[in-house]
């Protein structure tokens, strides 16, 4: 009789739930266990630029990159990067899910939501139980090349990315699907190596995927794809303390197949094939007054090599006209940024493309200017570490319009950044 009553007992832990019927240490199952850390984080802008919105999309850095500003229709998408437009912005919403999948795994998922649609910017799986200081991560997520790169752009010190970054590989940076493994040292100063194998896809430098310019005229090669997966991606980064200051260095490297698909564009249409090259190197110093108050320098430097076949297509005839083309360039951005406690910030940026070598086979030699340069300045309060405004102003020399001449073109910006819930940590 007794295990008949136990049994009834059980029965009704099932149906009307066991927190009603069984003591704590009896319970099997609650579903709080099982719920990942959730957090929220929305982000929006005020922008007023010295450009209308019509002018600034036409602006570009002659021979690195177009589309740095404004908002751009690719095919049936469109695509707006971040405080595209004059007046209100709402740059994204960020859902962010974390949590342990068993003693072996963890999975965290970044989704963003913006007026546009919804992207998986990262989801992921990660193991520390390789044991010998191995680490092991799969899936889409942002690669661990230079320093900021791997950041989201809630973290970031201010509310755009260094010229050199966006212009070299877009405003999502180097973001992928693929395998990740780092081994960290067993040492008393922080040393870890890493290597990530990943399809290849930037928008900027890389790609694998096939280009149909026989689809615009007969008479066009088809452009193959490469094999995937198509970017290596290999970093060594080194930590160690001075006292009260913090430094941080690395040095990457990142090389893969391009095809660049841009025969869509309303003008200089065309489109890349060949193989790029990128080096960087990251140094961080942080001075810490106190709890609350230091002063950062942060620095980067990216260097690219693209050698492969250009295909310029007529407007007039869709025909394509084949020419070799190698790119050497390199950039670099150095901010200081100032906390005075744990409400305020304050800090300045320099970002320069010093080099921007272009060599043709055939045709009019390229249009390539060095010297491009952009300033930031900002202002940071923060309520808490939920809610951030910033006020910035920039600076930017390194645009030019359609005839080749310089615009100069200021902006000032006053973010929003607010989330909500759970939220892991950031990196150093």
């Amino acid at each position: 009789m007794k295990k008949i009553l136990l049994s009834s007992a059980l029965c009704a832990s099932l149906a009307f739930g066991a927190a009603d019927v069984l003591p704590v240490e009896k319970r099997t199952f609650e579903q709080s266990k099982f719920i990942p850390d959730i957090s929220l984080v929305m982000d929006a802008s005020v922008v007023s630029r010295s450009v209308s919105d019509d002018e600034v999309v036409g602006l570009e850095v002659p021979g690195v990159a177009h589309g740095l500003l404004g908002s751009h229709d690719h095919g049936d998408t469109s695509h707006a990067v971040y405080n595209a437009d004059n007046g209100f912005n709402l740059n994204y919403a960020e859902l962010v899910l974390s949590s342990s999948v068993d003693p072996f795994f963890t999975m965290d998922g970044v989704f963003h939501f913006s007026e546009n649609g919804v992207e998986i910017e990262e989801l992921f799986f990660t193991s520390t139980a390789l044991g010998n200081g191995l680490r092991a991560k799969g899936g889409k997520f942002n690669s661990n090349f230079g320093y900021l790169n791997e950041q989201h752009h809630h973290a970031w010190s201010f509310n755009d990315m260094p010229l050199v970054y966006e212009t070299f590989l877009g405003m999502h940076g180097i973001n992928e699907t693929g395998a990740q493994l780092q081994w960290t040292a067993p040492t008393d100063t922080y040393f870890m190596v890493g290597a990530e194998v990943l399809q290849g896809e930037n928008e900027q430098m890389f790609g694998n995927q096939s280009i149909h310019l026989d689809d615009l005229n007969a008479a066009n090669p088809h452009l193959e794809s490469a094999d995937a997966p198509s970017l290596f991606v290999a970093y060594a980064k080194t930590s160690f303390d001075i006292g009260e200051t913090t430094i941080l260095g690395g040095l990457s490297y990142a090389k893969g197949s391009s095809r660049l698909d841009h025969t869509e564009d309303e003008e200089g249409a065309h489109a890349f094939s060949g193989d790029s090259t990128l080096y960087g190197a990251d140094l961080v110093v942080k001075h810490f007054f106190d709890s609350y108050s230091s002063l950062t320098w942060q620095s980067e430097l990216l260097s690219r090599k693209m050698e492969g076949t250009q295909y310029a297509i007529n407007p007039t005839t869709l025909a394509s006209t084949a020419v070799d083309l190698t790119k050497e360039q390199s950039g670099l951005y150095t901010q200081l940024v100032y906390a005075y406690d744990k409400n305020w910030k304050v800090g300045a940026r320099y970002d320069t493309i010093y080099q921007n070598d272009i060599e043709k086979s055939a045709g009019t030699p390229a249009f390539a200017p060095e010297n491009l340069d952009k300033y930031s300045a900002m202002l940071e309060y923060s309520t808490s570490e939920f809610a951030r405004f910033r006020l910035q102003y920039d600076r930017n020399n390194a645009l030019y319009n359609a005839d080749d001449e310089r615009q100069q073109v200021d902006t000032i910006m006053l973010q929003a950044n607010i989330s909500i819930g759970a939220h892991g940590a950031h990196s150093f």
